[in-house]
């Protein structure tokens, strides 16, 4: 688990438009969103983790214990029903709502990739390491 309190900045992005659009996202929410580059953090306390997203468009905390469904708010304002499995350097999270969606997070010493499905639709995201 190398990626805990590392932060992750966003440097390159491949169909979020697309995968924002299927999911429901408005034009405007999916400009903002596209324009913003967000750093990702996540840390540890206990058996909890909190994965803290920030941008100059939304800040998002979420809270989870692996394996235990949550209701989650997303940036977007969407309510899901969310589960989020760990497995050494990889981080699964499954959305379940009006559309349901898969968010595959590996991570590396230097990068961390979040591989977004839905639908017939993947968004790939990378984040760089910030030292």
């Amino acid at each position: 688990m190398s990626f805990l309190n590392k932060k992750y900045k966003l440097q390159s992005s491949d169909k979020f438009d697309e995968y924002m659009r299927a999911i429901g996202v408005g034009l405007v929410t999916r400009k903002m969103g596209a324009a913003v580059s967000p750093i990702v953090e996540v840390t540890l306390d206990g058996d909890e983790y909190t994965m803290n997203t920030t941008s100059t468009f939304k800040n998002s905390v979420i809270k989870f214990k692996p394996g235990v469904e949550f209701t989650e708010e997303t940036p977007d304002g969407r309510e899901v029903k969310t589960t989020i499995t760990v497995d050494g350097d990889k981080m699964t999270q499954i959305q379940k709502g009006e559309k349901d969606t898969i968010i595959e997070r590996e991570f590396t010493p230097t990068e961390m990739k979040a591989i977004m499905k839905v639908d017939d639709i993947v968004c790939t995201r990378v984040y760089k390491a910030q030292n």
